[in-house]
């Protein structure tokens, strides 16, 4: 590239042909998007985006049927596998034999992922998908901060605070969340299209870290992964031969990459043996992700008026069809050695009530014993103050063992009760409320200005609230408008209609304002957010994701980041 003698060339990433890349250069940055790891990543791409497309393709009909009055089933065509005795998923690792309690936070800030390796926790699951906000700043940075934690030189310096953070000498074992297939990765082209998230998000980390994550914390297996929102066991089969191909370039053996389903959608329930069933070499279990299974039950039912749930704050474990759920993934999972892991703890410490903290407390003390009788492996939390409860309950009741997988022991989950189409479908009971309506707007919308603003976690009402829980808000919303439920205004039956919608949006965001200052209010996202917010509760389709639909409005692109420069 010719330059001009009286100035320093531009700065650019070294791009392979047919890959460009639109997010802000950085030198730190560019150590990352080599032009190796951009040549990886788009050999993924092109092997596998046609089965991606397709794959989305299917699951917007499956959507269809269930618009028309079918409803999710066992494949009978299929059957075989789920009844066959005579397969089992690979031995569990040695390195995530024990995975008692995992730790789930964002890739970036640093200081977080930090936390989260130091906290006690056996395992940490470093989040690109629901817990972080997609900016470009926020995924590469997420990158960096995992390749420097594998490398184990990771540390931060918090000038403020005059404080220093580095790993301790027992870090927690690193998984690694990518996005799910639906979402694109807008400031990567590969051939003049976006290239698909997930593989961005795989493709650089593997690359970079695969070698020393195997001698290290790995002990010659890994990287590990959670991949999430998968419907299908078809989607399984595209990560199957994404990781084989990985293996293959890398020159490992098959079966050193396992991954971990997060079972969070309905159609996925019905395909867990089928799941498995792909990713048998691969496998390192399912795990309930409890909190996109109630958004995907309404998206799922969204046609539905017999469907339509009760307040968020009153479908938990204990709802019929939440609980079968539960049970027939653990059954799955012990039949096929792997890990069954629960559901996520998102309560925080609260700090300033030492009477409601214990409380708190005592809730995740109640639901984790609940999971590891019922024959869970292990279970999640969303803040370092719960991991020493959690243990305690887990390790206590396992009583020296790593796992349940072999277990002969055990209450309902695994004592063969079955379960049937008919126990995974039962709609959940309980009151709606206008109460209910208020807080999942109040919810709502401040997620929605952190995510716009760059942070895809937040903790709201003592809560750690993600793109999960968000979108359960928004999806529970859009269903009472959409049938006109009658909703109880302390005593008063209402019904749930856009005008109701537009004024307790109006007071809603009032109440935020005053919660978090006019100051904070006004150079926040907030009204934005009340807008988008609000135009997805009332839209005349629901939208399959908030995060698709606010996307476009966090990218930013500099055109004359990839070489050749564009001066």
């Amino acid at each position: 590239m010719a330059t001009n003698a009286a100035a320093p060339p531009c700065p650019c990433y070294d791009t392979p042909e047919g890959v460009d890349i639109l997010g802000r250069y950085d030198p730190e940055f560019a150590a990352i998007l080599t032009r190796d790891s951009l040549a990886f990543v788009a050999g993924l791409q092109r092997e596998f985006r046609g089965a991606v497309r397709y794959a989305m393709e299917r699951r917007r009909e499956a959507q269809r049927r269930y618009d028309a009055g079918e409803l999710p089933r066992f494949d009978p065509a299929t059957r075989p596998v789920r009844e066959a005795g005579g397969w089992a998923c690979a031995p569990v690792p040695p390195a995530i034999a024990d995975r008692t309690v995992e730790i789930t936070g964002p890739a970036e800030p640093r200081k977080m992922v930090i936390n989260a390796l130091n906290s006690g926790a056996k395992v940490f699951m470093a989040d690109f998908e629901d817990a972080l906000s997609p900016t470009w700043e926020n995924l590469m940075r997420g990158q960096v901060n995992l390749r420097d934690a594998v490398a184990g030189t990771i540390t931060y310096r918090d000038a403020a605070r005059g404080r220093e953070y580095r790993l301790g000498d027992r870090p927690a074992t690193l998984f690694v969340r990518p996005r799910g297939w639906h979402l694109p990765e807008a400031h990567v082209l590969v051939d003049g299209e976006p290239a698909i998230g997930c593989l961005v998000d795989f493709g650089l980390y593997f690359f970079h870290s695969h070698a020393a994550f195997r001698s290290g914390q790995g002990a010659g297996f890994g990287p590990f992964f959670y991949l999430p929102k998968m419907e299908h066991s078809r989607e399984a089969r595209i990560w199957k031969g994404v990781f084989e191909r990985a293996e293959k370039e890398a020159g490992i053996g098959r079966g050193s990459i396992r991954a971990t389903v997060l079972v969070e959608t309905l159609p996925a329930v019905f395909q867990m043996e089928e799941i498995l069933h792909e990713l048998r070499d691969h496998s390192a279990g399912l795990n309930c992700g409890r909190w996109d299974y109630i958004f995907s039950y309404v998206k799922t039912f969204r046609a539905r008026p017999d469907r339509l749930l009760p307040d968020r704050a009153l479908v938990g474990m204990a709802q019929h069809f939440m609980r079968s759920y539960s049970h027939l993934l653990i059954q799955t999972c012990h039949r096929r050695g792997v890990h069954a892991m629960g559901g996520m703890a998102a309560q925080i410490p609260i700090k300033d009530d030492a009477a409601a903290n214990e409380a708190a407390l005592e809730l995740v003390r109640k639901d984790k014993l609940r999971e590891v009788r019922a024959g869970h492996d292990g279970t999640w939390a969303a803040h370092p103050g719960l991991i020493p409860a959690i243990r305690e309950v887990f390790e206590g009741h396992l009583g020296g063992r790593p796992n349940q997988i072999d277990a002969a022991a055990g209450d309902a989950a695994r004592a063969g009760v079955a379960v049937t189409e008919e126990d995974l479908l039962q709609p959940p009971r309980g009151a709606r409320t206008v109460e209910g309506l208020r807080h999942n707007t109040r919810v709502g919308v401040q997620y929605v200005a952190a995510w716009l603003s760059g942070s895809g976690s937040v903790p709201l009402y003592n809560l750690m609230e993600d793109a999960a829980t968000a979108e359960i808000s928004r999806v529970q919303n859009w269903q009472w408008l959409r049938h006109g439920a009658v909703l109880d205004a302390g005593g008063v039956e209402v019904r749930a209609t856009p005008e109701l919608l537009a004024r307790v949006v109006e007071e809603e965001m009032a109440r935020v304002e005053a919660e978090v200052g006019a100051e904070r209010f006004r150079r926040g996202r907030y009204a934005e957010a009340g807008r988008i917010f609000s135009r997805q509760c009332t839209a005349p389709e629901l939208d399959d994701f908030l995060t698709l639909d606010a996307y476009n409005l966090i990218v930013v692109h500099h055109p004359g980041a990839s070489s050749p420069c564009k001066l």
